[in-house]
């Protein structure tokens, strides 16, 4: 048996991988792939493995990209840090999902799933996409933070960008001031209107207000650099110029 892991977060997928030979002991496993383009790419190469474990946020972009790309027949198990709406979305089309961190017990049951081929060889990637989009309802319109011993309340109209370093997530005001964040990047990109912010690589999520300049980069790539940030070298792939242009033409 071959089984697959799509997770771009090393230590999530070493912990994937001990977990899984549990239950297949005598599976080989290949990857992990860290990208929708090294995924892509991977099986223009590969024949199809006997089941997948994909994460859904990627280091260049939301992984059912590559699912529009290449036709795959493959029963595919999910492994998110999304919010419990977008888990109930997973439910109602019976595709399943594993909550980061992930619980052995939960691990069992998709297992089981699989075991029993009641996960669907086929998704929907449409109704995925439409079900995991926030309604106006679930925005954040404030951050909670803490700054050494004092609580603040932080709206999201004076959020400049938000930024993950070494696992730790920082919100940044517009006027330069850094708070740490207890969620991580994909789940606060979750959490903010898309229209007014967007996930420029694996390191930031930026406001619209906050990009200072957009330039030219090799491997048609683009760089940015956003106001009050040290960073000057903040790269968008290839693969999400596309979506970058459509954000900043709405």
């Amino acid at each position: 048996m071959n089984i697959l892991i799509i997770e771009d977060e090393n230590l999530a997928a070493n912990l994937l991988k001990t977990q899984i030979k549990k239950h297949f002991p005598n599976a080989e496993i290949f990857g992990n792939l860290d990208s929708i383009s090294n995924s892509i790419s991977w099986f223009q190469r590969n024949p199809q493995p006997d089941l997948i474990f994909c994460d859904i946020q990627l280091a260049d972009g939301i992984s059912f990209e590559i699912f529009e790309k290449v036709h795959l027949s493959t029963p595919i198990i999910f492994t998110t840090a999304f919010d419990q709406y977008a888990i109930k979305a997973f439910k109602v089309n019976a595709i399943d999902y594993l909550l980061k961190p992930i619980d052995p017990e939960d691990l069992a049951r998709a297992v089981d799933k699989y075991k029993t081929n009641q996960i669907r060889s086929t998704i929907d990637l449409a109704v995925l996409k439409s079900l995991l989009a926030p309604t106006n309802s679930t925005f954040k319109s404030r951050f909670l933070v803490k700054y050494g011993d004092k609580i603040q309340s932080i709206p999201t109209v004076e959020i400049s960008f938000f930024s993950s370093e070494e696992r730790v997530t920082f919100l940044q005001t517009k006027e330069g001031k850094k708070y740490v964040l207890e969620s991580t990047l994909e789940q606060t990109e979750a959490q903010v209107d898309p229209a007014i912010f967007f996930r420029l690589n694996r390191k930031y999520l930026s406001s619209m207000e906050a990009i200072d300049g957009i330039f030219s980069y090799s491997n048609s790539r683009l760089k940015v650099t956003l106001k009050k940030c040290a960073d000057q070298d903040i790269l968008i792939s290839r693969e999400k110029v596309g979506d970058f242009k459509n954000w900043l033409d709405r």
